[in-house]
């Protein structure tokens, strides 16, 4: 019998569905009704109830408020919730707190007896689950009184060398435990949704104990099957196993095979899935911690990789630089040009090679920020607003760091991406404004010329001069050649700060033939001749 509370601030719906609903027909009792959420919340303090059918809007305590507390007190109660039609999307926000089923009055009687048998499985659902749980807590508690725990610490202790080596075979040797092999390796677990890639609730983190242990379950199975080493528990979530290679030839491929099937297993068992790392080969139990570790090396990569991992170490040769200098320069060209699939592309092909790079994930969000400052520079080059640019730019790039996955990581930098682009190509609207960012961008491929004159742009933009000149000031606020001299004394300063080039080798670079009128030039800018600027500046 399944148990029923209704909810309503108005008497006669409450009456109609009491009358119009054959409960014991559908197997239900109704075990009480209530006008408000706050006697609704008093009564399940003091009655079993399994399913709650709940209005929205009423006094003392609204069914939003009422779902509110079940979801945090009573999560095994099933909630149903009706509500007028204005009321219907304001109901839709409750799924944070696991409502089932959302009905539009008025409600037919077939309409709720259609639901009331839905929710039911629902309940059957839960109360299966409990039991599970309920078991797997009771062989949880039954599995650590036994002595498997003590011989998975006595693994761990050898394994990561907390202990004396020798100490540590002899203690295990008293277990009836001989590792004797050609050479070992370590293979590592963790169940995905346990991990740091996801916020755990307390009640996430006592289940997440319980998985592992049908977890080491599976793994022993299999292990003792073949006879290929030991398994055992490291702290309370993860299970590693200790390969030892005593006879087959191609052993490194049957470590990959069972871990697969372990793999595979607990998927089919408990739907979970599962990340793995196989450590390399060492020769002596004494290097174990360098298999473990490897191992463990792993389990950072779901950060770029997502979960459901098996990897095995002594296939990987990771790069740890990613050379994206020729990647952001094709970044800075499509976003000035306006090309946004090749943006789109760009990016992509970014994302691809610091994901294939393997890299930890401090060094991933390293390369997201410097795409980011990048973008920033284009803005600058082409003379966007910077306050408006760079308001909210710490919490971005903290926004970066803190995320649980290099995906949504990505995500952000790539709003960011198209929403600079949609600005610039706002920006790019009218002919004389693209004419202008055009003849900027210009400016910044070839300052360098010492020729590159008012005519070189004009040529390039197929436009008279006379032309130029007006929109250009109008769209920039400065002059060409005003433009110019900034862009190469921006360049000379950079030079002059982080080089130790000689002033002579500095004007060449910066498209200045004569170096005396390079010195003229930048402290006219500056206030300072270059020598002083790069005395006070360089480090």
């Amino acid at each position: 019998m399944y148990r029923i509370l209704l909810v309503d601030d108005e008497i006669l719906v409450r009456d109609a569905i009491k009358e119009n609903i054959d409960w014991e027909g559908i197997g239900c009792q109704l075990v009480g009704d209530c006008e408000n959420g706050q006697q609704a919340a008093e009564f399940v303090k003091e009655h079993p109830v399994d399913i709650v059918l709940t209005d929205i809007l009423m006094p003392y305590m609204d069914g939003m408020e009422l779902s509110h507390f079940l979801h945090d007190n009573y999560p095994d109660i099933v909630i149903v919730i009706f509500s007028g039609f204005g009321e219907f999307e304001y109901a839709k926000k409750a799924i944070q707190y696991n409502v089932s089923e959302y009905l539009l009055k008025p409600v037919t009687a077939m309409e709720l007896t259609g639901v009331i048998n839905k929710m039911k499985e629902k309940v059957d659902q839960k109360r299966q689950e409990k039991q599970k749980m309920e078991k797997l807590t009771k062989a949880s508690e039954s599995y650590r009184k036994n002595a498997q725990v003590i011989r998975s610490k006595a693994i761990e202790a050898l394994v990561n060398c907390t202990t004396n080596v020798e100490e540590s075979l002899e203690r295990l040797r008293n277990m009836g435990i001989d590792l004797s092999a050609v050479r070992y390796r370590v293979a590592m677990f963790d169940i995905d949704i346990y991990s740091d890639m996801y916020q755990l609730d307390m009640e996430k983190r006592q289940e997440s104990a319980l998985m592992a242990f049908v977890l080491y379950n599976i793994s022993d199975e299999i292990v003792k099957r073949e006879q290929v080493g030991i398994v055992y528990q490291e702290g309370g979530n993860r299970v590693c196993i200790l390969f030892q290679e005593k006879w087959s030839r191609d052993f490194t491929g049957k470590t990959k095979e069972i871990c697969r099937e372990i793999k595979d297993k607990m998927k089919e068992v408990m739907g979970i899935d599962v990340s793995m790392g196989i450590g390399d080969w060492v020769k002596n139990p004494g290097e174990l911690i360098l298999s473990h570790d490897m191992a463990e090396q792993v389990m950072q990569y779901r950060y770029l990789l997502g979960g459901n991992l098996l990897i095995d170490m002594a296939e990987q040769r990771s790069v740890k630089i990613v050379p994206l200098d020729r990647l952001l320069e094709e970044l800075t060209e499509a976003l000035k040009t306006g090309k946004k699939e090749q943006v789109e592309s760009t990016f992509q092909e970014m994302r691809d090679s610091i994901r294939q790079a393997l890299v930890e994930k401090s060094r991933a969000c390293m390369y997201l920020q410097q795409i980011v400052r990048t973008i920033d520079r284009v803005c600058e080059d082409v003379s966007v607003d910077m306050k408006r640019i760079l308001s909210g730019r710490d919490e971005l790039l903290h926004s970066i760091t803190k995320q649980k996955s290099f995906d949504s990581a990505c995500r952000i930098v790539e709003d960011y991406i198209m929403k600079i682009f949609k600005l610039l190509s706002d920006m790019n609207s009218s002919t004389g404004q693209r004419q202008a960012r055009l003849a900027m961008n210009y400016i910044q491929k070839n300052y360098m010329d010492p020729d590159l004159s008012l005519n070189d742009i004009c040529s390039y933009l197929n436009i008279s001069t006379s032309y130029f000149s007006t929109i250009f000031k109008e769209m920039t606020g400065e002059t060409f050649t005003e433009v110019l001299i900034r862009t190469r004394m921006e360049k000379a300063k950079e030079l002059l700060e982080n080089t130790t080039m000689k002033n002579y080798e500095i004007a060449e670079k910066v498209g200045f033939s004569d170096p005396h009128y390079f010195g003229i030039s930048f402290k006219k800018m500056t206030g300072v001749t270059p020598t002083e600027y790069a005395r006070e500046r360089r480090r």
